[in-house]
C-alpha cells in the first residue's frame, strides 16, 4: 500500500511562531559553527517582526501540519534598477523535509510575493563554508555574484562608526 504524498503548506509567520523561528536560526548556526554568534532571542523576533515597526517578514512551511522550515526576509531597494526587491536573511528547512522541496517552495513563495509587490529581484548571502546551500541556490538560478563583496560593521566597529558622526541633523518640513 502506498502512502499519500505529504501536504506542504506555506503561510505567513505569526508571533506564536517566534520560538520555532528562533530554533531554526539555532539550526542554521549549528550548521555553520556559529552558535556562539547567535545573540537574538524569540522575544527579539516578536518585537522586530511582529511589532508596530516590522523589520522583517517570515513564511512558514508545514508538512502535514508539522513545522518543516521557514524563510525570513525584508524589503530592499535597488537604486541602479530603480525598483524594489527583497533580501532573504535566513532560509531553513528541517533535515527530515529537505527531500520534499520545501526550501525551493519557500524561496519561490518569497520571490512571488516580492513580484506581486512590484519587486524585480531577490538577494541573499551564503556562508562561505556552506557548500550545500551554495549548490542549492545555484540549482534555482540564484547565482553567486563575482562583482560584489559584502562588507559589514558589527558590535564595537558599528558603535565606533555611529559615535564618530557629529553632523547635525537638519529636519525639513514640506
Amino acid at each position: 500500500m502506498t502512502r499519500p504524498a505529504p501536504t506542504i503548506t506555506l503561510r505567513p509567520a505569526e508571533p506564536a511562531d517566534a520560538p520555532q523561528l528562533h530554533a531554526s536560526l539555532l539550526g542554521i548556526a549549528r550548521a555553520v559553527d556559529g552558535v556562539a554568534k547567535l545573540k537574538s532571542s524569540a522575544e527579539d523576533l516578536v518585537r522586530w517582526g511582529f511589532g508596530p515597526e516590522r523589520r522583517f517578514e517570515a513564511v512558514i512551511a508545514e508538512v502535514d501540519g508539522t513545522f518543516a522550515g521557514m524563510c525570513i526576509f525584508f524589503p530592499s531597494f535597488s537604486t541602479w534598477l530603480g525598483r524594489p526587491g527583497v533580501y532573504v536573511q535566513d532560509l531553513y528547512v528541517d533535515d527530515r523535509f529537505r527531500i520534499l522541496g520545501v526550501g525551493r517552495k519557500l524561496l519561490r513563495r518569497v520571490a512571488a510575493m516580492t513580484r506581486d509587490r512590484g519587486g524585480c529581484y531577490l538577494r541573499l548571502s551564503v556562508d562561505t563554508e556552506n557548500r550545500a546551500a551554495q549548490e542549492f541556490y545555484q540549482r534555482l538560478d540564484v547565482a553567486w555574484s563575482d562583482s560584489e563583496q559584502i562588507h559589514a560593521a558589527y558590535g564595537e566597529a558599528f558603535l565606533n562608526l555611529a559615535a564618530a558622526d557629529s553632523t547635525p541633523v537638519v529636519e525639513t518640513r514640506g
